[in-house]
C-alpha cells in the first residue's frame, strides 16, 4: 500500500507534463488603475487540460467538467447546482486516469465517471459532511477529504467501497463548508491539508501526528513539489507562495506580478519545465463582471506570463477551481 502512495503522489505532485516555456509579456508591477479584468487572452490551443470550477450560478442545470484537446471541447460532464435534497452541488476537483475515467469531488458527492458518463463509482456525502477533494491513489483507490465534525481524511477502496485509512484532521472549525478544501499526499504517504481556520498548512501522518506546518492565511491548496518545497495556493488572499521545509518563502505571485484582475486562485500546479499554472476563480463576484477575465494562467519562474485563458463564448467554461494540464 505504501508503495503506491509513493508512486501516485508522485506523479499528482509533477501535476503533468508541460509544453517547454513560450515567449510572452513580461510581469511588471501594476497599480490597481493598470489592472486590467479583461486582458488579451492566449490561444485555447496552447495546452489540452482536464478543468472544473465550482458555483456557476448562471446555469443552475449545468454545474460541468470539461476534457479539452486542440482547443475544443471533446467531452463535458455536468450535474444540477443542487441535488434532490437542495445540498448544493460544485465541482472542485477532477483528475484523469490513464483508461479514460475521471475522479472528482462535487461537495456533496466522489465518483468515478466513465467517458461515455457512466457513473462508476459515487459516495455520498452523510448530512452535515461535504467533499472538496478527491483524487486516484493506485489503481483501486482514492484519497477523500470528508469536511465534517469530525473533519477527516479517507482512504477508499473504489471496487469494494471498503475504508483502507482513515484519519481525523485536527481543526477549530465548527463550519464543515470553511474547514479545508484540496488534500493530497506527499511523496512519504503523509497527508497535506490546508486548515483555513487556523490559517495554516499542515502535514498529517495516518496516525494523526502533526509532522510539519507553515502559516498560510486562507489557504485552498498546498502540494508537495519534487523538490521538497510546498506550492500553495491563497484563494481570497490572491497569492501562489512556494516555501521550503523551514516554511521561507523562496517564490510567490501576487496581484502585483500580473497586469489582470486575481480573484481567488484556488488550484495551481507545477509544470516539469518548471512553470507554474493557477486557476483564477471569479465566481464569488457578481456575474456581469465574469465574462472576460481570466480564469488559468500560466507563468514562469520569473513571473512572467506565457499562457492566460479568457473562455466565456464558445467554449463558455465558466469559473475555474481546478485544472489538470495534459499536455
Amino acid at each position: 500500500m505504501r508503495y503506491f502512495f509513493i508512486i501516485l503522489s508522485t506523479c499528482l505532485l509533477a501535476g503533468c507534463a508541460g509544453r517547454p516555456a513560450a515567449d510572452g509579456q513580461t510581469s511588471q508591477t501594476q497599480s490597481k488603475s493598470e489592472i486590467q479584468p479583461n486582458w488579451p487572452a492566449s490561444d485555447i490551443k496552447y495546452h489540452d487540460f482536464l478543468y472544473a470550477g465550482e458555483w456557476d450560478t448562471r446555469k443552475p442545470d449545468a454545474q460541468s467538467m470539461f476534457l479539452v484537446r486542440d482547443g475544443r471541447v471533446v467531452w463535458q460532464y455536468s450535474t444540477p447546482l443542487r441535488d434532490a435534497d437542495n445540498r448544493i452541488h460544485e465541482f472542485d476537483d477532477a483528475t484523469l486516469l490513464p483508461d479514460g475515467n475521471i475522479v472528482f469531488a462535487c461537495m456533496t458527492t466522489a465518483g468515478i465517471v466513465s467517458p461515455d458518463k457512466e457513473l462508476l463509482w459515487e459516495f455520498h456525502c452523510p448530512e452535515g459532511t461535504e467533499t472538496h477533494s478527491c483524487v486516484p491513489v493506485g489503481r483501486d483507490s482514492v484519497l477523500m477529504a470528508l469536511n465534517g465534525t469530525p473533519a477527516k481524511v479517507l482512504m477508499i477502496n473504489t471496487r469494494t467501497n471498503e475504508v483502507l485509512r482513515e484519519v481525523v484532521i485536527p481543526t477549530s472549525g465548527t463550519n464543515s463548508h470553511g474547514q479545508f478544501r484540496r488534500v493530497r499526499l506527499t511523496p512519504e504517504g503523509n497527508i497535506m491539508v490546508p486548515l483555513k481556520p487556523e490559517g495554516k498548512v499542515s502535514e498529517f501522518t495516518w496516525e494523526g501526528e502533526e509532522v510539519w506546518s507553515v502559516p498560510a492565511k486562507s489557504a485552498w491548496a498546498a502540494i508537495r513539489l519534487s523538490n521538497g518545497n510546498t506550492l500553495i495556493s491563497g484563494d481570497g488572499e490572491g497569492y501562489t507562495r512556494e516555501v521550503n521545509k523551514a516554511g521561507e518563502t523562496v517564490w510567490e505571485l501576487t496581484q502585483q506580478d500580473v497586469p489582470f484582475k486575481l480573484y481567488n486562485t484556488q488550484t495551481a500546479c507545477r509544470l516539469e519545465n518548471g512553470n507554474t499554472v493557477i486557476c483564477n476563480w471569479c465566481a464569488g463576484q457578481d456575474t456581469t463582471l465574469w465574462k472576460g477575465t481570466v480564469q488559468i494562467f500560466e507563468v514562469t519562474p520569473a513571473k512572467q506570463v506565457v499562457w492566460a485563458l479568457s473562455e466565456w463564448d464558445n467554449p463558455d467554461l465558466g469559473p475555474a477551481t481546478s485544472v489538470e494540464i495534459l499536455k
